[in-house]
């Protein structure tokens, strides 16, 4: 859509209010409302906003901000009442008063990390997030709505309509869905987008899990995206397919080679295994992000590549003939709690460094990694993700291209917003800790 456009729909569905939505640095989504006759002003200038109280925004002696608003991204709330007060939403973009781009907008940030990649001359990145997430019966704990499992197709998945309704929802505002199913753990479950280029997707990924919980909240139930939520069961992943294209030619694809790789996606590939321990802040960004990075929970942690191998970082899915634009390389750390804008930017530009560098990819690894004895993983060169919060903070601050690719502003806001959350994770005692200890110190 273009500006005429949305101004021309909004008049002819009777669109009263329009949200403007954008996030802070964690990904969380932020709002602010105008009326319909707002609503070409803030198309042609933007509107302003207070963003000192934004996490990871401008101090309050420099918090004015504009936000305007992308006409492609506009879309009718299905969940809001239409009788009435039709509602909408637009993705903004982030400017300093005085026009230029605010250097601590997520959105930008992947901006002008594709701009480097179209530099290089490819003109999409595609990406294809699989997200899984959990129903409670409320946000006040734990209780799961099944006892449903992998693919489970019987009266233990009772989330089958909630996932209806969600898909319903999501293609009605313009979102592709390719597959969903139960997942793994009780009450789990999993809807897959179909692959996009990365700001779509980024946007897309935003409102995907706005959606699953409006559904859920409005069917008296909770859903979450925290990645382990429950001890002793598989905590949720987001799973990012990649390819990268130069025109409509899949520049991953090669029909000679046995792997069906062409040299640009082997660099790239090799790019993410080099560059993983940095990237691990973005993609797995909270405390409890890595009490699902561990061994035995099908979460990789192991950092490797492998075609069939599920055990390993990277899995490279086997080629299907006619499929050439299918050939892509599957990442498999984040988690569905990460900010998606920067997680996007961040893998792109591994790869690219990978393929700039030209990083030799190692040979796949096809034994179960999980099953490895520690000499047997150090003998093939395998290392691992960090293992806390606080490694994969060390790891991300000394890294060139973290910095690089987030921006100064972005990067130092960041570090300094988990090494808050580190330092009260670890001053705060859990239950785990009076429940083993008290009864016998």
């Amino acid at each position: 859509m273009t500006a005429n456009d949305v101004i021309k729909v909004a008049k002819d569905k009777n669109v009263r209010f329009i949200k403007l939505w954008f996030t802070d640095i964690l990904g969380f989504a932020k709002s602010f409302s105008i009326t319909k006759a707002e609503l070409e002003g803030a198309l042609s200038e933007g509107m302003g906003f207070d963003g000192s109280s934004i996490q990871g925004f401008a101090r309050i002696d420099e918090s004015d901000m504009i936000a305007k608003p992308d006409p492609s991204t506009f879309t009718i709330l299905p969940w809001r009442p239409k009788d009435s007060a039709v509602v909408a939403k637009m993705f903004c973009d982030i400017y300093e008063p005085d026009g230029t781009p605010y250097k601590g907008d997520p959105r930008y940030v992947l901006k002008r990390n594709l701009k480097i990649a179209e530099d290089m001359g490819f003109t999409a990145f595609n990406v294809g997030p699989e997200l899984e997430y959990f129903y409670f019966k409320s946000d006040q704990g734990t209780e799961t709505l099944d006892k449903g499992g992998y693919f489970d197709l019987t009266t233990l998945d009772e989330a089958t309509d909630l996932r209806r309704d969600t898909i319903l929802t999501l293609e009605e505002m313009g979102i592709k869905v390719e597959y969903s199913h139960h997942e793994v753990a009780p009450s789990q479950h999993e809807i897959d987008l179909k692959y996009n280029d990365a700001l779509k997707m980024a946007d897309s990924t935003i409102t995907y899990r706005i959606v699953v919980k409006e559904v859920a909240r409005e069917n008296g139930v909770y859903a979450t995206f925290m990645p382990k939520p429950i001890f002793g069961v598989n905590g949720s992943g987001m799973h990012v397919h990649q390819s990268l294209f130069k025109g409509k030619k899949n520049a991953f694809y090669n029909a000679k080679d046995k792997y069906f790789l062409s040299n640009i996606a082997k660099h790239y590939i090799a790019g993410m295994l080099r560059h993983a321990r940095e990237l691990t802040l973005v993609t797995s960004q909270w405390v409890n992000s890595y009490k699902r990075l561990v061994p035995g929970y099908e979460a990789p942690v192991y950092i490797a590549w492998a075609r069939r191998n599920r055990s390993t970082l990277v899995r490279v899915p086997l080629y299907k003939p006619g499929k050439e634009n299918a050939t892509r390389m599957e990442y498999r750390s984040p988690d569905p709690a990460c900010n998606p804008y920067l997680a996007f930017a961040c893998m792109l530009r591994a790869g690219l460094e990978g393929i700039k560098n030209k990083y030799p990819l190692p040979d796949p690894v096809e034994e179960d990694v999980y099953e490895m004895t520690s000499e047997r993983r150090k003998e093939l060169g395998i290392d691992a993700l960090p293992g806390s919060l606080y490694e994969a903070i060390e790891e991300a601050e000394k890294s060139r291209l973290i910095k690089d690719t987030l921006g100064d502003h972005v990067f130092e806001k960041l570090i300094e917003n988990k090494k808050i959350e580190w330092d009260r994770f670890r001053t705060h005692v859990s239950r785990y800790e009076v429940d083993t200890y008290l009864p016998i110190l």
